[in-house]
């Protein structure tokens, strides 16, 4: 058997106890755990830091909202691929306009790769901060390094080393924890919040939601979900007996992946608030700014462990932003496709994994001025995931996709809210230019 496709079976038995109840909880904590660490990337801190250093504690609201609406959006995505056996762009291109379908995938790429540069950038300018040395240089050895994993790591032990670097996402909270935070302060942001009509104040409500909630996120999970039910023993057609455990599982690993998420840009505001707001700086454009900043106020610790966690956050995101886009093209072209496929076996599959993480790292070669890309991508973020999570709504309430497992009413209310809190979003971005 391909050792990239080999499952686990009948190891569980030989472990002692503790063993088993750490490989039953990686059982449990997968595609979820990975998609929502990973949105909190390079770009995400960089959202967040401003968010913080501009109005202090005053966006902890948008967080607490988007938790719900994020987990009920990826909820949607990861049932849609776990009993279709298929990832989103597959299912539209089978189910909605082929035209509509390549458009939105086209978007989705476009905008994948516009954000791996920004990440690959700001990964390079933190390493020089912390070692010295050339960005341009690290942003190379770093795209390199997360294509060549992707490509030649077999899919099981490559799924475990994501969940892994999901550890790097800690060094959040022991800066919010360090910093001189107003505890009480958080707290009535949280519950209370103050809402302004300010433009600023609406660009960044705006930028929090769309940063948070992503297409990316739906396509990856959704592809990693097929993925895990084709690399695990037993059936991969989902059945009425299994079904109520697999919800269950896919709910929970959910909940918990977005939580944590949705924490860790909690403990970025806080942190970014309460060492440069509370000091008066309050213009932060990049993650690596953020850190450089936090060196002068808060002290070495801080910087040091703030900019190990934008290397450890791009490193699981920058493979992320690169599979997700392969996956939606190759499902749309009806390539064969997959990280537990062996290279020779999908080539063009894994060739556009290499083409956006090149084209990622040549854009920090160009004139392009990063913020203004990552600008734009976050605004075509923001537009193509308004149509794309319509389209999933369509697809998980139809029998003639999800057969007996449409969507329950919960998530119906759920996945629409979300997809009229992003409608509402862009509408605002919208009317913020016109005035």
């Amino acid at each position: 058997m391909d050792s990239r496709r080999r499952g686990t079976g009948g190891v569980g038995a030989r472990l002692p106890a503790s063993s088993r109840r750490r490989t039953r909880a990686l059982a449990i904590l997968g595609p979820g755990l990975v998609t929502g660490a990973s949105d909190d990337d390079p770009s995400g801190i960089g959202t967040y830091s401003q968010a913080g250093a501009q109005f202090g504690y005053q966006l902890l609201w948008t967080l607490l909202l988007s938790y719900p609406l994020m987990v009920g959006i990826q909820e949607i995505s990861a049932r849609i691929g776990r009993v279709t056996g298929r990832g989103i762009a597959a299912n539209l291109r089978r189910h909605q306009p082929a035209g509509l379908a390549r458009v939105l995938v086209g978007i989705l790429a476009v905008a994948n790769i516009v954000n791996l540069g920004a990440d690959l950038g700001a990964m390079g300018a933190a390493l020089k901060l912390l070692v010295a040395g050339p960005a341009l240089l690290y942003v190379c050895l770093l795209g390199l390094v997360c294509m060549l994993l992707e490509i030649f790591v077999g899919y099981e032990r490559y799924a475990s080393m994501l969940r892994w670097l999901c550890l790097s996402l800690v060094s959040y909270v022991i800066c919010a924890l360090v910093s001189n935070v107003s505890w009480g302060g958080v707290a009535r942001a949280l519950v209370w919040p103050e809402l302004t009509m300010h433009s600023g104040y609406a660009m960044a409500v705006v930028a929090v939601l769309g940063t948070t909630i992503s297409p990316y996120l739906f396509f990856w999970q959704a592809q990693e979900e097929v993925e895990r039910s084709r690399s695990a023993p037993g059936p991969v057609a989902l059945r009425r007996g299994q079904a109520g455990a697999e919800f269950r599982r896919i709910r929970l690993d959910t909940w918990v992946g977005m939580g944590i998420s949705n924490l860790i840009a909690v403990c970025i505001v806080i942190a970014t608030a309460g060492a440069l707001h509370v000091r008066g700086l309050t213009t932060i454009e990049t993650a690596a700014q953020a850190a450089e900043a936090l060196r002068h106020v808060a002290g070495s610790f801080t910087f040091a462990v703030f900019a190990l966690g934008i290397v450890g956050t791009g490193l699981l995101a920058v493979p992320v932003l690169a599979g997700s886009a392969a996956y939606a093209l190759g499902e749309i072209f009806s390539w064969r496709v997959g990280l537990a496929q062996l290279p020779h076996r999908a080539k063009a599959f894994y060739a556009a994994i290499v083409v956006a993480t090149v084209l990622g790292c040549a854009m920090n070669f160009t004139p392009i001025n990063p913020i203004r890309a990552l600008y734009w991508s976050a605004v075509l973020n923001g537009v193509v995931a308004v149509p794309v999570m319509a389209a999933m709504m369509r697809l998980s309430t139809s029998a003639a996709v999800m057969g007996r497992f449409v969507l329950p009413r919960s998530l119906r209310l759920l996945g629409w809210a979300a997809t009229l809190t992003m409608a509402c979003a862009v509408l605002a971005l919208l009317v913020s230019w016109i005035l």
